[in-house]
């Protein structure tokens, strides 16, 4: 017991050391090779803002999710996955605090938008449960099949790790970065982290007043 509690905390370290690489990447992949323009306290505004690859996603009521979906109004995507046990829930909590913020204030504000990178154990009935339990406005988003999502997120910038299968599971590790998408259905930001409620808001005030 005791030799399978070390190689559990051994497990979550490197863990926590990969996750914080991949936020790292992801930043530098946009601050070197997308030249932005301005940095905020948590993230890079992107100027001018980037189009989006195609994609054909489901929500989580089994609806078509395409580059449509994300016209009209600001969104805030997230990539994780159910099962994660800390980064997922603990991102989708601070989301949820600052959704309640917003709304108590009257502010304008992005839709957040929780985009699974496990189609395999993600399906939207299961998104369907998890996404309301932090705020009933939040949408969730899956693929068909695995490829479909990884090359999703591979294209807008958010790296996605799925490990090998054994018993019946694997592991999935994901960058923490959130993606602020205007409402011409661009990218307008890339939020690298970390997350808190204060720091997301003067963060996201901004890009908004930026109107990228």
């Amino acid at each position: 017991m005791a030799r399978v509690t070390i190689l559990s905390r051994i497990a979550l370290g490197a863990a926590a050391v990969l996750m914080a690489a991949l936020g790292f990447a992801v930043a530098h992949w946009w601050a070197v090779a997308r030249a932005p323009v301005q940095s905020l306290a948590t993230g890079t505004l992107l100027s001018p803002a980037r189009d989006l690859p195609a994609f054909s996603l489901l929500d989580q009521n089994g609806a078509a999710f395409t580059p449509a979906s994300l016209r009209g109004h600001w969104s805030l995507l997230f990539f994780g996955y159910t099962n994660c046990p800390d980064l997922c829930p603990t991102t989708l909590a601070t989301l949820a605090t600052l959704q309640r913020a917003w709304q108590r204030d009257g502010a304008q504000h992005p839709r957040v938008v929780f985009v699974s990178v496990d189609a395999k154990r993600d399906t939207p009935a299961v998104l369907a449960r998890y996404v309301p339990y932090f705020d009933a406005s939040f949408t969730g988003v899956t693929a068909a099949n695995q490829p479909q999502i990884e090359d999703f997120a591979r294209r807008l910038g958010a790296l996605v790790i799925i490990g090998p299968e054994h018993d019946g599971t694997y592991s999935v590790d994901h960058t923490g970065a959130l993606f602020v998408i205007s409402p011409k259905g661009q990218l307008a930001a890339v939020l690298s982290g970390p997350h808190t409620v204060q720091g997301l808001r003067e963060d996201i005030a901004r890009i908004l007043a930026a109107g990228a």
